[in-house]
């Protein structure tokens, strides 16, 4: 009976969203249906860690600052702002903003949502992100009250933010989406329930009037938006699809309006079919894969470097991905102002019969090979041909090692729950999308502290000294060379595998109109419409 009592439950939840926020016909309304490639675990702002999570609260909230259609940082809740001369303290001037709920968002509500996102119960995996605020560290680690962190509201609509350092990225820190505001009374008199549609209180473009997990989600138009009448699209539904084939299927029919992925497999049946629609372009990301460096032999920087040598990347970026990524041998990737192109490992540039007479002396000195163990390595993955095609290559180019590889598979939900976590494992995928350009956004992936996204769990006081130095350094030219300083550091120990620089692969619909490429891959919602 309770069965059955939910399941009516949430088909009448369905059928209410489907009718929330109309203006008019549902004939007038104008629809995208955006399909992602991995559903969400959280629409709270500062729990958030994924990219189909990026997108959605993007479209849901709106921080100090915003991305524009181009990916650039645009004024967002704050009109306009001033540094001081010391590049320590922010001013914001906010705009006369509403929540959805039509009540005023005033300067108290960035406050709250910072302390809550720096307040260690929070758990948030972002939160050292914000560590260039001063005191954030310290409230963070439990070792201040939220209310030393170095924010406050001057009145209703001025905010003041005060730094430990200079941080020259720091504004584009503030359009991730863990610094959307969210509402102190709606957390107060929901809990955790305050996320929930018909519950959810936002001040985005968009508002949630239903979601089910592994199902969908639907957005409509925020009436109480400041820009709201620039907003072309009525009703947003996000379909998670994370079988890429599917959801190329589904795109053909036009069941979804745009994907952001496509099966490799059929690269080149996309380039020829749908060559209109296939959105290739560079952006700001990195596919690597994770050795748990508190298990051995996986704390043994030799069993990892000669694991990492003998990856033929070239062979993945073009026979596995179909030409749509670039090999990798750095972290961070190209294309970032000041800091010039990857430099990669000493190793990089031999040939592949050279890198494989040497990870075979590697793995000897740490016991394996003829005469020794054999090394055997557990490859977990997130579900995706593409992934698992990867993951195959991989286990082939090291049985020449005589190693023994198997492959785990799960969704991608339970794949990153169990790294964010601090699940035990030999190796696994990762990948890093930039949230800003800026190459401390990558580095810090490795850093000691940075529990919820060193998946590795690799410590090293030097480099983390390094990340520090950097962080205190205004010149851009010394920072620069500092951090590579760091990321040489990061390459030799190879916690870390970088195969794969990304390039983003969106199918878009000739339908959507206004989309544009940028290396953050960005393409918020508000500045889209539909032809009819």
């Amino acid at each position: 009976m309770f069965k059955k009592r939910f399941a009516l439950a949430a088909v009448c939840a369905l059928a209410a969203a489907l009718m929330a926020g109309s203006s008019g016909s549902a004939a007038a309304e104008t629809i995208y249906r955006r399909g992602a490639a991995g559903d969400v675990a959280t629409v709270d702002p500062q729990k958030t860690a994924s990219v189909s999570e990026a997108d959605l609260l993007g479209d849901l909230f709106e921080g100090l600052v915003a991305y524009d259609a181009d990916g650039k940082t645009v004024p967002g809740v704050a009109e306009s702002w001033s540094i001081s001369a010391d590049g320590l303290t922010y001013s914001f001037k906010l705009r006369d903003a509403r929540w959805s709920n039509g009540d005023k968002l005033t300067a108290g509500d960035f406050v709250f949502t910072f302390r809550r996102l720096l307040d260690p119960a929070t758990g948030a995996q972002y939160a050292n992100l914000f560590y260039p605020i001063m005191n954030a560290d310290k409230v963070n680690r439990g070792e201040a009250p939220p209310d030393a962190l170095g924010i406050r509201a001057i009145d209703e609509r001025k905010l003041e933010i005060k730094l430990a350092a200079p941080t020259p990225y720091f504004l584009e820190l503030l359009a991730h989406q863990t610094a959307a505001p969210v509402e102190q009374s709606n957390v107060a008199r929901f809990g955790r329930d305050f996320t929930r549609a018909g519950n959810l209180v936002s001040n985005g473009p968009y508002r949630l009037a239903y979601y089910f997990p592994n199902d969908r989600a639907v957005l409509v138009k925020n009436p109480n938006f400041h820009d709201a009448a620039q907003v072309a699209i009525d009703r947003e539904i996000v379909l998670p699809i994370e079988d890429r084939a599917a959801a190329l299927l589904q795109f053909q029919a036009g069941e979804i309006d745009s994907y952001p992925d496509a099966p490799t497999e059929q690269i080149g049946y996309i380039r020829d079919k749908l060559k209109d629609a296939l959105r290739l372009s560079p952006m700001l990301g990195t596919y690597y894969f994770v050795f748990d460096t508190r298990r051995p032999p996986f704390d043994d920087a030799r069993v990892r470097r000669a694991l990492s040598m003998v990856v033929d990347r070239d062979f993945l970026a073009e026979d596995i991905w179909g030409g749509t990524m670039a090999p990798a041998y750095s972290l961070v990737p190209p294309g970032i102002a000041d800091y010039g192109a990857p430099s990669p490992p000493d190793w990089a540039g031999l040939s592949l019969s050279a890198r494989e007479r040497t990870a075979r002396e590697l793995l000897a000195a740490a016991g394996f090979g003829p005469g020794g163990k054999t090394l055997k390595v557990e490859i977990r993955y997130n579900s995706s041909e593409n992934h698992r095609n990867t993951c195959v290559a991989l286990a082939d180019m090291w049985r020449r090692l005589g190693v023994e590889a198997t492959l785990v598979n799960s969704d991608a939900k339970s794949h990153f729950a169990m790294l964010q976590n601090g699940g035990a494992f030999d190796l696994a995928r990762a990948g890093w999308l930039g949230d800003y350009p800026d190459p401390q956004n990558f580095l810090a992936l490795a850093e000691g502290d940075n529990s919820g996204l060193n998946y590795s769990h690799y410590a090293n006081p030097d480099y983390d000294a390094l990340l520090r130095r950097a962080a205190g350094e205004r010149d851009l030219g010394a920072r620069a060379k500092i951090l590579a300083e760091a990321e040489a550091i990061l390459l030799r120990d190879q916690p870390m595998m970088p195969l794969l620089f990304y390039l983003s692969k969106n199918l878009v619909s000739p339908r959507v109109k206004g989309w544009r490429a940028n290396v953050l891959d960005r393409h918020p919602t508000r500045y889209l419409s539909i032809a009819r």
